[in-house]
């Protein structure tokens, strides 16, 4: 069972990640974000260099509502969650294709040692699937919408990356699956 498991959990992780290059690397992500017009655009950029730059890259609750002026200001709005790199990089990085790549396969077979417990204390050749599928939907989509909920941002990009998650998941599921096939008397093939 560890060879299937090990090439399941491989081949799920390329699934995950072919899943989610379509959703994200390819014209379909501009579904997921609102944009602005270009000089609009250029303003802002100019706006983040002057004034988030001496804190550098990462994540920014714009106004901070951790003083009793940022939470009055907050509570009367605009806010904003500003994810923030100083330096920029290019829209297609290798770099990050490769690490996300790493970490899909990685991901992969996670679930697939997850699944192959499931799978070898089960008569029910789809039990492993239905489990994982239920944990693929369930996951994001406690992460993504709750995101959108709790920091009231509306549904669009959340709903979008709660969609991608999803299929992406299941796919990934469905080829493990595949490989932890169940004999009648819940013994898997190898």
């Amino acid at each position: 069972m560890m060879p299937r498991t090990i090439i399941g959990g491989l081949l799920g992780g390329l699934a995950l990640y072919f899943v989610g290059f379509i959703f994200w690397g390819t014209p379909l992500a501009a579904l997921a974000y609102k944009s602005l017009p270009e000089a609009q655009g250029a303003a802002l950029q100019l706006a983040m260099a002057q004034t988030l730059t001496t804190g550098g890259t990462g994540t920014y609750v714009v106004p901070n509502p951790a003083t009793n002026a940022g939470t009055t200001l907050y509570g009367q709005g605009p806010v904003a969650t500003v994810h923030y790199n100083s330096g920029g990089f290019p829209v297609v990085d290798a770099g990050a294709l490769a690490v996300t790549l790493v970490l899909a396969l990685i991901a992969g077979l996670v679930i697939a040692f997850a699944l192959a417990k499931v799978a070898r204390r089960s008569a029910e050749p789809s039990l492993a699937f239905r489990v994982g599928a239920l944990f693929a939907i369930a996951i994001p989509l406690y992460l993504r919408l709750g995101d959108a909920f709790s920091n009231h941002f509306g549904l669009g990009y959340f709903a979008y990356g709660f969609v991608a998650d999803a299929i992406g998941f299941v796919a990934c599921v469905a080829v493990i699956s595949r490989f932890l096939r169940v004999a009648p008397a819940g013994r898997p093939i190898d």
